[in-house]
C-alpha cells in the first residue's frame, strides 16, 4: 500500500496502514533504542509533512517536523538519535545540499530521501553520500518502515561503538604514567627486557607494570592489547622513541587518548 502524501484524503489511508503495520510497531517497541529514536521530517509541503507524521507516529516514532534545510539546521534539537526524512526538491537548500551540510556540521542521524524524481544519477549520488534509502513518491509504507529499521539498526551500532570506545578511554585512564610509557612498548613486541634497558630500570619492574596493564585493561593477551589500543588509535612506540628517556614526549599520545592530556605527566 503506497502512503499517498497530499494535504487531503490521508486519513483512510492511515487507518488502513496502522492496521497492516501493526506487527512493525510490535517489533519497534521491542528495539533498545526506539524510545529515544526520533523521526525528524523535512518538507516544504505542509500537507506532505502532516502526512508523513501521522503515518510514522502511528508507526511508533517519536516525529518532528521541519518546513526548510535553514529550520533544521537552526535546531539545537536535532542532534540526538534519530534519522532525517528529507525531500529531494525544497526551495533554498535543497535535499542533496542538506544532506551535505549535515556530514559537515557532524550530524549522526541517518538521510532518508523522498521524491517524485527517478533521475539516476542523483539517486546514486545520495546514496553514496550515506543515504539509508532513496523512496519515490507515492512513498510506499512497507519501503519507509524498512528504511526506518535499517536507520535504527545503524544508529544502534554508532551507540554501540561509541560506548566501547569510551569503555577503552576509561581503562586507558586508570593507567599512571610510567604504565602507559610501558604499553607502547609491549604492544610494539618488546619484550621485558628490552623495555627495561630502553627505559633505565630492571626485568622485575617492568614485569610488575606489564602485569597491572593486563589487569587495569582487562585483557589476557597481548593480541587483545593490542586490538584495544589500535581501536582508540594508540600507536606502538617508534624506534627512536625506544632509544629515547624523554618520557614525556613516549606517553603524550597516550595520556591525550585517555582525556588526562591536561594533568601534569610524572614518571612513576
Amino acid at each position: 500500500m503506497n502512503i499517498n502524501i497530499k494535504p487531503s484524503g490521508y486519513s483512510s489511508t492511515l487507518r488502513a496502514a496502522s492496521a497492516v503495520y501493526a506487527p512493525c510497531i510490535t517489533d519497534l517497541a521491542a528495539a533498545p533504542m526506539a524510545e529515544q529514536f526520533t523521526v525528524f521530517i523535512v518538507d516544504d509541503d505542509l500537507g506532505v509533512r502532516k502526512s508523513l507524521a501521522r503515518f510514522v507516529r502511528a508507526s511508533g516514532y517519536a516525529v518532528r517536523t521541519f518546513s526548510s534545510a535553514d529550520e533544521l539546521l537552526a535546531d539545537d534539537g536535532v542532534k540526538g538519535p534519530g534519522c532525517i526524512v528529507l525531500d529531494l526538491l525544497m526551495p533554498g537548500i535543497d535535499g542533496r545540499e542538506l544532506q551535505t551540510a549535515i556530514c559537515k556540521e557532524g550530524f549522526e542521524q541517518s538521510v532518508i530521501f523522498i521524491s517524485g524524481t527517478t533521475d539516476a544519477p542523483t539517486i546514486v549520488e545520495a546514496m553514496k553520500a550515506g543515504a539509508i534509502d532513496f523512496l519515490i513518491k507515492p512513498v510506499d509504507g512497507n519501503a519507509l518502515l524498512a528504511a526506518l529499521a535499517s536507520a535504527v539498526e545503524r544508529q544502534t551500532k554508532i551507540y554501540q561503538r561509541q560506548n566501547e570506545l569510551a569503555t577503552i578511554r576509561d581503562k586507558l585512564a586508570q593507567l599512571t604514567p610510567r604504565e602507559s610509557e610501558v604499553l607502547r612498548h609491549v604492544i610494539a613486541g618488546r619484550l621485558n627486557k628490552q623495555i627495561a634497558w630502553t627505559l633505565g630500570t630492571v626485568e622485575k619492574t617492568i614485569k610488575v607494570h606489564r602485569g597491572r596493564i593486563m589487569e587495569k585493561m582487562a585483557v589476557r593477551s597481548i593480541a587483545e592489547l593490542v586490538r584495544l589500543t589500535e581501536q582508540i588509535g594508540i600507536t606502538p612506540c617508534e624506534e627512536e622513541e625506544r632509544n629515547s628517556k624523554d618520557s614525556e614526549r613516549v606517553i603524550i599520545d597516550i595520556r591525550s587518548q585517555s582525556g588526562r592530556g591536561g594533568q601534569a605527566l610524572q614518571v612513576a
